[in-house]
């Protein structure tokens, strides 16, 4: 009887979130490209991209915060994560992201995530000076995410983030606000079958304000100057859906050494408001939970053709990490890393270090 209740709660939760995310995923390819604030979409963390971004039902901890805030609960004590990401190697993009979570309670985690965008010092240009020469600008985007995630029973995990988005340069600049729901179900003897969904940045429109959208001009009778200001318009907020499921495959059912080999298959599908749906795949082996490797594959329409691609990412992706454990409390320090492949461009390529006290 308890393990229908928990059920009916989780597909009652499911269900709520769906009917939210409708209203914002009723979208189609002709809307493809209108909305902004896409680095929402990137995933900045090494663990989780190297399988696809496929785990939406079984990431845990600081991570959960970009694909399900459900699984922040799983949080033991405190956390701490810094991931540096080469963004689509040779343009010089770099994403910094660091962040937190800790415990509350007997079953809730708290957490607070920042990433931050350094594209570089890019030279000003004008009609009159198209080769630059007369200084630099330095576009600044950073997204500043706290979160609450909570257990409400030993199958049932949920959570809510909310994030404040900016992006700006000296005198042209957006702020905005966006939300994202996520829960994810656990069930099993072994706690090896997951259930995940997520929806992600809801919010409101967007638009860009500042001195940089007005310019000098002369009135039409000629007899004086006059500062003309030009309006921007609104954008949307890149809408999105997850849902997902992962199978642990364990080598052994002795309960004393059933860990030491596990095989996780991970699938998802993202159902987006302004791009193209897709569908992720991945596997990753784990020894020990000490040594983990992983691989993924992100599939859409058309991206196995290269005349018919819209994206510069070419669907696979690997990964690995090392844990080990340090003092007498169970701490572990884990380094991360992974590789998007891209063409054009030499990939994605990001690497993580984290702390579980």
């Amino acid at each position: 009887m308890k393990a229908k209740n928990k059920i009916k709660i989780t597909m009652l939760s499911a269900g709520i979130l769906l009917v939210i995310a409708l209203p914002c995923i009723a979208g189609n390819k002709d809307r493809a490209g209108q909305a902004g604030a896409t680095e929402l979409l990137i995933n900045p963390f090494a663990r989780s991209s190297g399988w696809g971004s496929a785990n939406t039902a079984g990431v845990h901890g600081l991570e959960a915060m970009y694909l399900n805030v459900g699984g922040m609960a799983f949080t033991k004590n405190t956390e701490l994560l810094f991931c540096h990401t080469n963004w689509l190697g040779g343009t010089g993009i770099g994403i910094n992201s660091f962040g937190f979570t800790q415990r509350v309670g007997a079953t809730g985690a708290i957490g607070l995530g920042i990433m931050s965008m350094d594209f570089g010092d890019i030279d000003i240009t004008t009609t009159d000076l198209p080769e630059g020469g007369i200084g630099t600008f330095h576009p600044t985007y950073s997204n500043i995410a706290l979160s609450f995630a909570k257990g409400f029973s030993q199958s049932i995990y949920g959570g809510l983030v909310v994030k404040g988005i900016s992006e700006s340069i000296a005198d042209v600049s957006a702020r905005g606000v966006a939300l994202d729901a996520g829960i994810q179900y656990v069930t099993g003897k072994f706690e090896h079958i997951k259930f995940g969904i997520s929806l992600r940045n809801v919010g409101p429109r967007m638009r860009y304000t500042g001195d940089g959208l007005g310019f000098k001009g002369v009135a039409p009778s000629g007899v004086y100057a006059m500062t003309v200001n030009q309006r921007s318009a609104d954008f949307d907020l890149p809408t999105l859906i997850n849902i997902g499921g992962t199978y642990d495959f364990y080598f052994s059912k002795d309960s004393l050494s059933m860990k030491t080999n596990r095989i996780t298959a991970a699938g998802n599908f993202t159902s987006n408001s302004f791009s193209k749906d897709e569908f992720r795949a991945g596997l990753e082996y784990a020894w020990k939970s000490m040594f983990m490797v992983r691989a993924g594959f992100i599939y859409e329409d058309g991206i196995t053709n290269e005349e018919e691609r819209t994206t510069a990412f070419t669907g696979p992706s690997c990964g690995a990490s090392i844990e080990l454990p340090f003092g007498k409390r169970g701490s572990t320090f884990a380094i991360d890393y992974s590789y998007r492949a891209t063409n054009p461009f030499n990939g994605v390529h990001s690497f993580g270090a984290r702390i579980n006290l």
